[in-house]
């Protein structure tokens, strides 16, 4: 089945609300993704992140696009889901946050060429019609030494076992809504090394972006959840992903423009 994405235009707070599903993301999977995020920039890269011009290409409710604002970045956020970003520029404005938000769509991003330092992509790239334009568009957005950060999940057996089956499919254990992933639609990293290449960025690194507990408590975990004895929040939280060797699941990464 095709991904559904219309569900991100449910009415209401779908992102930061603790009992809403995706509030998993921001529990389970921001403090691995974010912090490695952080890491290659100041870190590796010897980037000064405040005052930098960043683009969030699907940013949904802003869970990192307030992430990276608190770092300094100068946030421009995109997405086509008018009441996603509704959320977003709530949440941004109770907490104090100044961030661009506007409706548009990563296989036509609404920007002059060159038009910011850093551009990242996370939860999107395996949601897109036109995964070869968004990241053609990506790289037209970028300044030479601008940096690419993504994250994406892999076409492999252990990714339909658990984003598929066992999270959307299995009666017994579903926890994600139905058609939130088409495991066709997964990306393998050479895959992804292969467009950024073709489109005038050098590939850097990959991580994994792993669970941090075992599968027995990670099945435990999910039983408690179904019986309401905790929150989506609450199950990103025992889940939460760490990063890894492991890309056999969900990976991250980053790719620079030459200058």
């Amino acid at each position: 089945m095709p991904v559904d994405n219309t569900l991100y235009n449910q009415p209401g707070d779908i992102w930061w609300d603790e009992t809403a599903g995706l509030s998993m993301l921001r529990t389970a999977l921001n403090p691995a993704r974010f912090g490695y995020f952080r890491s290659v920039l100041t870190q590796r890269l010897r980037i000064i992140p405040h005052g930098k011009a960043t683009l969030d290409v699907g940013c949904g409710g802003g869970l990192l696009a307030e992430e990276f604002a608190r770092l300094g970045c100068h946030v421009t956020g995109i997405d086509p889901s008018e009441p996603s970003l509704e959320t977003a520029r709530a949440h941004a404005a109770a907490s104090g946050l100044s961030i661009d938000y506007r409706t548009g769509v990563g296989e036509a991003l609404p920007f002059p060429d060159q038009s910011f330092e850093i551009v990242y992509c996370c939860d999107v790239l395996e949601h897109v019609t036109d995964l070869e334009r968004v990241i053609a568009e990506i790289a037209r957005m970028l300044i030479p030494g601008g940096v690419f950060l993504y994250d994406t999940i892999n076409r492999t057996f252990l990714s339909k076992l658990f984003a598929i089956k066992l999270a959307q499919e299995w009666r017994a254990t579903r926890f994600a809504p139905p058609h939130l992933h088409d495991w066709e639609q997964f990306i393998r990293p050479t895959e992804l090394q292969a467009l950024m290449s073709r489109h005038g960025l050098e590939p850097q690194e990959m991580v994994g972006l792993s669970l941090g507990v075992c599968p027995i408590a990670t099945l435990r975990a999910i039983r408690q959840y179904k019986r309401g004895a905790m929150t989506a929040g609450d199950l990103g939280r025992q889940l939460r992903a760490r990063v890894s060797r492991n890309l056999s699941g969900s990976y991250a990464g980053f790719a620079i423009k030459p200058i």
